[in-house]
């Protein structure tokens, strides 16, 4: 669909719609032209079937290729080896050797379709779509294509609920940590939602009365062999969305790191470390190992479930959705929404009960 709009006279500006971008947006692609109104219709028509440019002509893995090296210096090391192999999994398929330009939507729900056949899991199906539609998106403003194919797609299906901790054993977990460092760190990770990257980063000077900030994360940069055992090269950035972030703790976590303080006073900036070093966030990792097994729970769960239960125990006992987002660092509410719909189920039904007993009448039990 072409729109046509008189600039000045003889001056026209053609915009003709190309699909959406890697955000789902709406994109256009827009040209000037001079002359008549006519020579602008035919403009709008040339261009809502132009043929790709030479660039069109790269396949999908070249361009995913290319992508890579034009994004990798902004992204952290984690991001590169996520996206990196996400990337590889695409380009190794039979979609990677497609022409750009001759990528249509069918063949990208193809794609996904024999994904499915293959057992992959329906988040994984999504993390590669988004890398498939950044590529492509990228492909749409260097001129090689007109529109994003894969921004029309949706990975669909049903999405299981995520499985969440039990109070029981997030408190054995925490018992059980080998001494006090990991025990605070265990108990911060329960009672913030915080990543394991921000736990290692944070400082006794990031804690003033109740209040924490968390305002980077500890990225290791290079880990050590058993071929040739090191320690790890360690990097302290910026959060993962870039963003500081201040909140409460209860009485409880900070009674625990106040004892810590007493016991370490004079040793090092960091919560968590007794050194001048922050810890690695593989250390954090080892003591969430150590305690999960010496608890006896489920060896199913990660570090990473601390922050889910933390999520979805606030948002059942009440707590709006952007207080939440804001505790665990998410740039964008509508991601809280999105990830916790269970715990927000479970929160609706008892507003419905709560406004029920103010309105009267029978209540089940």
């Amino acid at each position: 669909m072409a729109t046509i709009r008189q600039r000045s006279p003889g001056v026209w500006e053609v915009r003709v719609y190309a699909g959406r971008d890697e955000q789902g947006r709406p994109a256009q692609v827009s040209r000037i032209i001079r002359g008549s109104r006519r020579a602008a219709e035919r403009a709008a028509a040339n261009l809502a079937v132009a043929e790709p440019s030479a660039g069109g002509a790269h396949t999908v893995a070249q361009l995913l290729e290319m992508w890579q090296d034009l994004n990798r210096d902004g992204w952290t090391p984690r991001t590169t080896i996520d996206q990196g192999s996400r990337a590889r999994l695409i380009a190794a398929g039979r979609l990677g050797r497609r022409r750009v330009g001759s990528v249509k939507v069918e063949d990208i729900d193809r794609w996904i379709i024999g994904m499915r056949a293959e057992g992959v899991g329906r988040s994984s199906i999504y993390n590669r779509l988004k890398v498939l539609r950044a590529a492509l998106a990228q492909a749409v403003k260097w001129g090689w294509i007109n529109h994003n194919p894969a921004a029309q797609v949706s990975v669909r299906g049903r999405t299981d609920d995520r499985p969440v901790m039990s109070d029981d054993e997030v408190l054995a977990v925490i018992a059980a940590a080998p001494h006090m460092p990991a025990a605070i760190m265990l108990r911060l990770a329960a009672a913030t939602g915080a990543r394991r990257s921000e736990l290692a980063a944070l400082r006794l000077a990031d804690l003033t009365g109740a209040r924490l900030t968390i305002a980077g994360q500890i990225t290791v940069l290079q880990r050590g062999t058993r071929q040739s055992p090191r320690p790890p090269v360690l990097e302290r950035r910026p959060t993962k969305t870039g963003r500081i972030r201040s909140l409460t703790l209860d009485d409880g976590t900070l009674g625990l790191i106040e004892k810590w303080r007493q016991e370490r006073d004079g040793l090092g900036p960091w919560l968590l470390s007794v050194g001048d070093d922050p810890p690695s966030p593989d250390t954090l990792s080892w003591w969430w190992r150590h305690a999960r097994d010496a608890a006896g729970i489920d060896r199913k769960w990660r570090l990473h479930d601390l922050r889910h239960w933390s999520a979805t125990t606030a948002i059942i006992a009440g707590t709006d959705v952007r207080t939440v987002a804001n505790r665990l660092g998410h740039s964008n509410p509508a991601m809280t929404l999105r990830v916790y719909a269970h715990a927000i189920a479970a929160a609706d039904a008892g507003a419905a009960a709560a406004l029920g007993r103010v309105l009267g009448g029978p209540q089940r039990d």
